[in-house]
């Protein structure tokens, strides 16, 4: 057999054991304060599809030229409607909000932590939590925004 012949067949075989294998993804925590919070950690195998999307907030996607903050004021409204497009995307590319394995939360004020918890609470209820980091920032892109998601995603197709 050729260098060629030998290394299509050891591509081959590696992408039908792949096809073998099934999707997982299981989530684990380590420390009791984070449990039913966020997972600690996230490992998916064989994922069909990550999804990568970009930094989502409470923009008003009617608009074009960007910058129209919806719920001015209100950080609640704000990351219902961050989580609510999120939601929207995720399903436009074939998936849930269970398939979020990792979200960073960037927030204007800290202090917005509990309430914060209590939306992404309300968003995975009944479900795992994926890996979360939250951080403060001294401003995000737009004035107004208060909360800014970026999220990762992996589903099986």
């Amino acid at each position: 057999m050729t260098g060629a012949a030998l290394l299509f067949v050891a591509v081959a075989s590696q992408a039908v054991a792949q096809d073998a294998g099934g999707y997982e993804k299981q989530s684990y925590n380590y420390s009791e304060w984070a449990k039913g919070r966020f997972s600690e950690v996230v490992t998916v195998k064989n994922p069909g599809r990550l999804l990568f999307l970009g930094g989502i907030g409470a923009e008003d996607e009617a608009t074009t030229s960007g910058g129209a903050i919806k719920h001015v004021g209100d950080f609640g409204a704000q990351c219902r409607y961050a989580w609510d497009k999120i939601k929207r995307i995720l399903e436009k590319q074939g998936g849930t909000l269970n398939d979020v394995i990792k979200a960073t939360t960037f927030v204007t004020d800290i202090r917005s932590f509990p309430e914060a918890g209590k939306c992404r609470g309300e968003v995975f209820a009944g479900s795992t939590q994926p890996a979360g980091t939250f951080v403060a920032v001294s401003q995000l892109a737009w004035p107004g925004m208060m909360i800014e998601v970026d999220v990762i995603a992996a589903t099986a197709k």
